[in-house]
This record gives structure tokens, C-alpha cells and sequence, in this order.
């Protein structure tokens, strides 16, 4: 698949959104200071973003649609279909081939400036969530198994404590081998 010049530019103001929110914070997220990041007029964003909340759309569909699809990818390449979405989740969410950052940003620049934008988010968990209920484990562990991961998430992206580097790591080794137990 050809990645056509105006994606690629739609990618590159994407990347400069979530850069000033990461750099400077949500407050300051303006079309302004995101076509100066990108290095472009505020025509020239404009074109590809009308407006202010279909730039924060277009970030939480971009860090949406990386993780569920590699979500599905990781979950279609498991040989063992007993626990493969519970792995998957847990494998994706702390992928290095994953902007957290970036997924960080979005979701707080949706949270904090229109919430209902969080709506595709919610779809996309709700079907998360139906599947690891389906996984062939306890759907009570694998259930716990997300919301341990969504924790670790959600306290990163708002500086609640999270845990040292070193922690979460061993936190991470602990669920995988809770899933290893019942798979």
C-alpha cells in the first residue's frame, strides 16, 4: 500500500499535536502551535484539519487504530488460542513499537477538550473487553489483567504515582505469568 504525500502530511501535523501537547501541555494545544511545530501555515493545517476538534479526532483514530491493530495482529499470530487476546492486550500496551506517549497525549487533549470525542475509544474498548471475556481464560482474571494494564496507563499519563520503571517491569513479568497459569 502507497502512502500518498497528503497522508504522509496529515501524519507529520498528527505528530506535531502530539508533540506540543507532550512538550508544553493540553492548554496549549492550538492550531497555532501545532502548525509552528510542523513547520507549516496555519493554511496549510487547516486544509487537513478544519478545525481544532478534528485535529484532536484525527489523533486518538491515529493511536486508536496503531494499537488495535496490532492489538489483532499479535492476538491472529498466537498458536494458542486459550488467553491469546489477554497476552496480546498485555504484549501491545508495553510494545515498544507503541507511541504510549503519543496515545498519552491524545487522550488526554480528547478527555480535557471534548469528551465525547472519548466515544470511539470507549467503542474500541468495549470490543477489548468482549474478547477477553471470550478468551477461553476466567474472564474475572483477564478482566483483572486489563484493568492492572489500564492502571499502569492511566497513572503514567497522570503523574498518579506510577510505579519506577524497574516495578512496572516486574509488574508486567507477574501478569504474564498469571495468564501462563491459566492459558
Amino acid at each position: 500500500m502507497t502512502i500518498t504525500k497528503k497522508e504522509l502530511k496529515k501524519e507529520m501535523i498528527l505528530k506535531a499535536a502530539s508533540d506540543v501537547v507532550r512538550e508544553e501541555g493540553v492548554d496549549k494545544l492550538t492550531l497555532e502551535a501545532v502548525a509552528k511545530q510542523a513547520g507549516i501555515s496555519k493554511g496549510g493545517l487547516l486544509y487537513h484539519f478544519p478545525n481544532k476538534e478534528e485535529l484532536i479526532l484525527g489523533m486518538v483514530e491515529r493511536m486508536s487504530d496503531h494499537f488495535v491493530g496490532e492489538l489483532h495482529e499479535r492476538a491472529e499470530e498466537d498458536p494458542n488460542p486459550k488467553g491469546k487476546w489477554t497476552r496480546a492486550y498485555v504484549e501491545t500496551s508495553f510494545s515498544e513499537e507503541q507511541d504510549v506517549d503519543g496515545l498519552y497525549t491524545a487522550l488526554s487533549a480528547a478527555h480535557f477538550t471534548h469528551p465525547k470525542m472519548l466515544k470511539l475509544l470507549q467503542e474500541e474498548y468495549q470490543d477489548i473487553q468482549h474478547k477477553l471475556e471470550h478468551d477461553e481464560l476466567d474472564p474475572v482474571r483477564a478482566t483483572m489483567v486489563r484493568l492492572v494494564v489500564d492502571g499502569l496507563w492511566f497513572a503514567g499519563m497522570f503523574g498518579l504515582a506510577p510505579p519506577s520503571a524497574k516495578l512496572q517491569q516486574q509488574i508486567i513479568e507477574e501478569l504474564r505469568k498469571y495468564i501462563k497459569e491459566q492459558s
